[in-house]
């Protein structure tokens, strides 16, 4: 770990280069904190979706999150470099869900709507009929106005969408899951809601059903964020990677509290990325770290997180 001079040396080296090679950064809310604070914007997969469709005007992006968020940014913004620090940043739970499986699905259920997780791999979203986040699954499902769809790769969230809209979901595949997210336990929320009587209790949708029953609030991580900057309530019971305390207590009131709903709610995967990568990402360009999705599936990709907007505008 390095100290605190020598991250803010290489905050500060990071910041000329930016500016002198008219990089872009963009960072995931679970990145390393000293990551956070350099970035030009930091959000959810929401908001960097978003953010991707605006047409970012630089020479270089440089991704901080894991695989699929970059190729989404790359999906989105055609003609941009997507770079990523650490091409090795993957997302476990986007290969539990490769394209084979969502053909399968579509042969076995031919007339239901393919609802994916943008956190999914861009052959998988190529497949879909509209992506979805943690933020708006729910109303996404409920636009489209169909009885019954698939959904997947997250069987928490395929859950708590059928629970908030009525809408039947079948999770493609039946168990997919978020290797952080399933750490939470409804034992350990309940341990620390008698520690800690007046905390709201603040869980993610991709935690299971059990946690998400204990919880005061189900909430994406922007979500989450905006919750606890709004609320006159003073403790806080997050129930999510640690990424999103660490903005929490940089950027919300010093008199709110955020107690951890696990410690060790950390995804190694995020937290592949740092500063030294970022640096030399920037320096030498490697082709490696370079997302670039092939047109032809690219296309199909953008249409189903076009398909998205629409529904949520």
């Amino acid at each position: 770990m390095p100290t605190k001079s020598r991250i803010r040396e290489l905050q500060e080296e990071i910041l000329k280069l930016k500016k002198n090679e008219n990089v872009f950064i963009a960072a995931h809310n679970y990145q390393r904190p000293e990551i956070q604070e350099i970035a030009d914007v930091l959000g959810d997969s929401l908001e960097l979706a978003m953010l991707a469709q605006k047409n970012i005007e630089c020479d270089i992006i440089v991704f901080c999150g894991v695989d699929f968020m970059a190729e989404t940014m790359s999906i989105l913004n055609p003609d941009a470099q997507v770079y990523v620090p650490e091409p090795k940043a993957k997302c476990p739970m986007a290969t539990m869900c490769p394209k084979s499986i969502v053909e399968k699905a579509k042969k076995e259920h031919p007339d239901l709507p393919v609802v994916l997780y943008v956190n999914t791999l861009a052959e998988a979203k190529a497949e879909a009929d509209v992506m979805c986040t943690s933020a708006n699954a729910a109303k996404v499902v409920e636009a489209l106005g169909s009885d019954k769809i698939l959904f997947g790769p997250d069987a928490n969230l395929a859950a708590y969408v059928e629970k908030r809209t009525g809408v039947k979901t079948i999770p493609v595949p039946e168990d997919g899951y978020c290797i952080v997210h399933v750490r939470f336990t409804a034992d350990k929320i309940l341990e620390l809601k008698n520690k800690y009587p007046d905390a709201i209790v603040l869980v993610h949708p991709e935690c299971d059903m059990e946690v998400q029953e204990v919880a005061d609030v189900v909430a994406s991580t922007s979500q989450m964020l905006k919750y606890v900057q709004d609320s006159k309530e003073k403790k806080f019971i997050i129930g999510t990677e640690t990424g999103l305390i660490d903005r929490m207590r940089r950027e919300v009131s010093e008199n709110k509290i955020f107690i951890p709903a696990s410690e060790t709610a950390v995804c190694r995967n995020m937290k592949l990325n740092t500063l030294e990568k970022i640096r030399d990402v920037i320096i030498s360009k490697p082709h490696k770290n370079l997302i670039k999705v092939p047109e032809n599936i690219a296309e199909k990709a953008r249409n189903a997180l076009e398909k998205m907007f629409e529904l949520t505008r």
